[in-house]
């Protein structure tokens, strides 16, 4: 018989009382085990940080991680996460990245509490046990990897995306029937790592039909205090209309250790550089996303961030795996 290790995080799922609020573990743990089938061997863990989902941050990932690590050095390679769906994607996309194809870990969520709002019984109406049975499921019949599993479907990590912010089928992504190829990035995560990963800033930026004048304006405002990386997120395949000031200040930017990167804020397709008013990325300090979603791009750079101490390092390690 498959063990499974099941790690309760937060979220939803796991909320009781009006308003909502995450139960505590001790409480919690005795009714998530009753709903649990009887025929499955699961042990339930903690996760090291139970916190509301939308508060989530990488050392918040990075230590579910590295206790998954340690419980696959005690023979455990089955892992299903309850975590709340707001940054659901970002905490599949990092289990990705960082596991890869270690183990088989399912993560899942619920758009409704387990339990009704005394917290003493199964809510009569919710979707956190079907979702919890699929992912239970799921995690011993896929293969190898990591995925996210919600509302009758299995989508691969990496390329999961939140879609709707209160319907049951509220993410969107490839399935897990579907051939993919997720890049070999795991990492053994150490304390050090995560203490690191605290001092982690990405900003992201969606670009708005201003005059270009104006958008080096608001660039040069981060000039004293930049990220680690900024995503532009430009107009359809990634367009952006930049001038020679724009493309000086991305100089400057990167020059005070911010590392630029050229993404859409399409939610589905991709780079393309075909255009002519592309042709300045192929020159200009900034590298382009070529992850598979835009949670994944935030882990791909977390990981890049870990790996590598400067700037310098980050840009030119950007195209590379990283083993």
């Amino acid at each position: 018989m498959k063990k499974i290790a099941l790690f309760y995080m937060g979220g939803t799922f796991g909320c009781v009382g009006e308003p909502l609020a995450p139960m505590p573990y001790d409480q919690f743990l005795p009714q998530l085990e009753k709903v649990i089938p009887p025929h499955l061997t699961v042990d339930c863990f903690a996760a090291p940080n139970i916190v509301d989902s939308s508060a989530c941050t990488a050392p918040d990932w990075l230590s579910l991680i590295q206790r998954i690590q340690q419980l696959q050095l005690e023979g455990y390679q089955h892992f299903v996460v309850i975590h709340g769906t707001d940054t659901l994607s970002y905490a599949a996309a990092t289990l990705a990245r960082f596991l890869g194809q270690s183990c088989h870990i399912v993560i899942t969520g619920s758009q409704y509490p387990l339990l009704n709002v005394q917290g003493d019984n199964t809510r009569e109406f919710t979707d956190a046990i079907e979702n919890l049975y699929l992912a239970l499921e799921q995690v011993i019949a896929l293969p190898v990897g990591a995925y996210l599993a919600f509302h009758h479907q299995v989508f691969h990590a990496q390329t999961a995306l939140k879609t709707h912010t209160t319907e049951l089928d509220a993410f969107s992504g490839l399935s897990s029937e579907v051939e993919f190829t997720p890049q070999q990035n795991e990492l053994i995560v150490q304390d050090a790592q995560i203490e690191k990963a605290a001092s982690f800033q990405i900003l992201n930026w969606m670009m708005q039909p201003i005059a270009t004048q104006h958008l080096v304006q608001q660039l040069r405002h981060l000039l004293s205090a930049p990220p680690h990386f900024l995503v532009l997120q430009g107009f359809g395949t990634g367009n952006i209309a930049v001038n020679p000031e724009l493309l000086a200040t991305l100089d400057e930017l990167y020059a005070h250790g911010c590392v630029p990167i050229l993404a859409t804020q399409v939610t589905f397709g991709g780079i393309d550089q075909r255009y002519a008013i592309s042709a300045w990325a192929k020159t200009a300090k900034i590298v382009i996303n070529d992850a598979h979603s835009h949670a994944d791009l935030y882990a791909k750079a977390l990981q890049i961030y870990l790996k590598y101490s400067t700037p310098e390092q980050w840009f030119s390690h950007w195209n590379e795996n990283l083993h």
